[in-house]
């Protein structure tokens, strides 16, 4: 197990699952705001980047089905529907909260129909073996309570070829940066959650799990032991944030 699964949102004995799905569920509200605010907008850019990278992925023999995993209030999952007009997309989050907010504004934008949001756990997908051609997930894999067993259910749903496109926050390795960026996330992110949000934990619990997540180097050598090839990853702005690419 590693430290990014040991890490608990309220620190109970309830399973990490539960409470990720509660924490979720009481920042809702306060997380689009929240997310602009920490990351200085950037998170849309650091997006960007990412399916910039995997464009063209999964758009084989067959209709082209889209997962997007942890998919929150939908930011991904309406990028998606933008990015890749012929396919069929699937949002799916813990956090019944979360998921009000995104199909409100995917009927905002008209998009209802093009996305299917629901309710599941991403360790345990409704879904049948080879089923998607793309599978995307966004600052969600450090709320998992066992990252292997997420990677291997990744695998299995994705059909032969598809490609998974995992984007986390992470810790910069430069010894420079990293103390500084220690410095905001224990301190600053911690107090705009007290004042954006009524969770204060929520935000604590935000570089907490960030820092106990396993080195970039061993989530690679994860989504190879789940059956992945070809996985890569990229940090970005000088790395707050990496992204991994994995093939089936």
């Amino acid at each position: 197990m590693s430290g990014a699964e040991e890490v608990k949102p309220y620190g109970e004995e309830r399973p990490k699952g539960e409470q990720v799905e509660a924490m979720f569920d009481s920042i809702a509200p306060a997380y689009d705001l929240m997310n602009a605010a920490m990351t200085f907008g950037l998170h849309r850019r650091w997006l960007g980047t990412a399916l910039k990278a995997i464009k063209g992925c999964g758009t084989g023999a067959g209709t082209m089905a889209i997962i997007d995993l942890a998919t929150g209030t939908g930011d991904v999952a309406l990028r998606l529907a933008r990015e890749y007009p012929e396919a069929a997309i699937t949002g799916v989050d813990l956090s019944e909260g979360m998921l009000e907010v995104a199909r409100t504004k995917a009927a905002d934008k008209g998009l209802e129909s093009r996305i299917a949001f629901m309710q599941a756990d991403c360790l345990d997908l409704p879904f049948p073996a080879d089923s998607f051609s793309l599978l995307t997930i966004a600052y969600g894999v450090r709320n998992f309570e066992n990252l292997r067993r997420g990677f291997r259910e990744f695998h299995r749903v994705l059909r032969p070829g598809g490609v998974c496109m995992i984007l986390e926050l992470s810790r910069p390795e430069n010894h420079i940066v990293r103390p500084l960026y220690d410095l905001y996330s224990r301190t600053l992110i911690p107090l705009a959650g007290r004042l954006v949000s009524r969770d204060c934990r929520a935000y604590s619990y935000l570089p907490e799990s960030i820092a106990a997540m396993p080195p970039r180097r061993e989530i690679k050598a994860m989504l190879e032991e789940a059956g992945f090839r070809n996985v890569s990853f990229r940090s970005l702005t000088m790395g707050v944030v990496t992204y991994y690419i994995a093939e089936k």
